[in-house]
């Protein structure tokens, strides 16, 4: 593999030295050496390992881990609400990468009262994909691989905010979950997406990050544009229910889209790909004023 040839020109001096890197809960993480065993807890970080090119090292991952394909063939160790701690163990990792929000608090801290080094990851903002790409990369000594990355996702973005930094402003509704009826607030990294695109989530100053709504509240607001994720990434199923509400302006103006839900749900290299097509979608409802 070429991610393998490029690890292997770098200096042995490096690859030997300590590598400490902050992780998202603003704790240093200090390996003696590029980790080789790399547990990850969430989707989301085994798809960030493998873009940033330490897939090879990644030996347990949690059920849904499913991108890149190779990750499917990757052991699990329960799911990220519920972890088989002996299987971790089993595994005998160097590193385990947490999803600080999302795995149950108490099992992390009994992996670390047990020795194993753990990594808080968090990318809640565009800019920290770019940066958790590096860090992995530091962490796994694949810096060759991941710096790139990050430097192309981060080009992207810029480019995105440059075409559309002066559109006009879209109403949006993103429905995340079905039932119950989720959606996001602005501090949500999806929201991020959607004001990039030029567009302003209807639902963006609610307190819960994913707040629970009901139908009427999304018929009260009127957004021009409703975006599904769906149950799959080519099942826009969730958007067929809301036809039946001929007065709303998505409906009238057939301003119902899907993106798939892993190019924007997941904090990693591939929101570059989903914002891309909601900004595309974002254009045609202008189009249809």
């Amino acid at each position: 593999m070429v991610s393998t040839v490029l690890i292997a020109l770098l200096p042995l001096a490096a690859m030997a030295a300590p590598r400490c890197v902050e992780d998202d809960a603003g704790r240093e993480v200090c390996l003696e050496r590029p980790a080789q065993r790399i547990v990850a807890l969430s989707p989301g970080a085994v798809e960030l390992l493998f873009s940033a090119g330490a897939g090879e090292q990644v030996v347990g991952a949690v059920s849904f881990s499913d991108e890149p394909p190779a990750a499917r063939k990757v052991p699990r160790v329960g799911s990220y609400k519920r972890l088989d701690l002996e299987a971790i163990l089993a595994l005998k990792p160097d590193l385990v990468i947490a999803w600080r929000s999302g795995n149950p608090a108490a099992q992390i801290e009994q992996l670390e009262r047990l020795g194993l080094t753990v990594y808080y990851s968090e990318p809640v903002r565009f800019e920290m994909i770019g940066g958790t790409l590096e860090r992995f990369a530091r962490l796994a000594g694949t810096e060759p691989v991941g710096k790139p990355v990050a430097e192309q996702f981060r080009a992207g973005i810029k480019a995105l905010r440059q075409r559309h930094g002066d559109a006009k402003p879209v109403t949006v509704f993103y429905q995340v979950w079905e039932e119950p009826l989720m959606t996001v607030n602005d501090r949500h990294l999806i929201s991020e997406a959607i004001r990039l695109c030029g567009g302003v989530n209807v639902f963006g100053g609610l307190p819960a990050l994913t707040p629970r709504i009901g139908r009427e509240a999304v018929l009260g607001a009127d957004p021009e544009v409703i975006i599904a994720g769906g149950m799959g990434e080519d099942n826009p199923a969730w958007l067929d229910p809301w036809r039946e509400f001929g007065s709303l302006t998505a409906v009238r103006r057939d301003n119902l889209f899907f993106v798939p839900p892993s190019t924007l749900q997941r904090p990693t290299p591939r929101m570059l790909e989903g914002t891309r097509r909601l900004c595309k979608h974002l254009e045609q409802a202008r189009a249809r004023r």
